[in-house]
């Protein structure tokens, strides 16, 4: 892969699923399926609205560890980048990732307790196409 960043970046911008994976309070991976992140940038760091009440906000207040995944169907590509989650509940992160339809998720707006953000920072990534994978480091 001759640009990581802009290869790996326009896979990240053209999907509408996000698969976030988390060890769970039993030491095993988990994943969801979460909304595209609503910020990123490159590929080291992206930020995703979810439910402070949620499983994962849980796993990643236990263990920081976390993978993200996309995946193009389409033309059966997919990356997968591994790196920390943190929650992040302060008004700074919550304001500048939201949008005014968030209030059909959070229905107290911005400032609702159930709202945070994860901020997910990447280390290292692999990605497959044409039957083949290749690991890469972020720079």
């Amino acid at each position: 892969m001759k640009d990581a960043a802009q290869t790996i970046g326009s896979l990240v911008d053209h999907q509408n699923t996000t698969f976030i994976g988390s060890v769970g309070e039993d030491g095993f991976p988990g994943v969801k399926a979460m909304l595209p992140p609503r910020k990123r940038e490159g590929i080291r760091t992206f930020y995703f609205t979810t439910n402070t009440s949620s499983r994962r906000v849980a796993d990643f207040r236990r263990d920081s560890k976390a993978c993200i995944y996309f995946v193009d169907r389409r033309f059966f590509r997919g990356v997968m980048l591994q790196g920390t989650m943190e929650v992040l509940e302060d008004a700074e992160y919550k304001e500048m990732i939201w949008e005014g339809g968030d209030t059909a998720y959070y229905p107290l707006g911005v400032t609702d307790p159930d709202y945070c953000v994860l901020r997910f920072t990447a280390e290292r990534g692999r990605y497959y196409r044409n039957f083949s994978s290749e690991d890469f480091e972020i720079e």
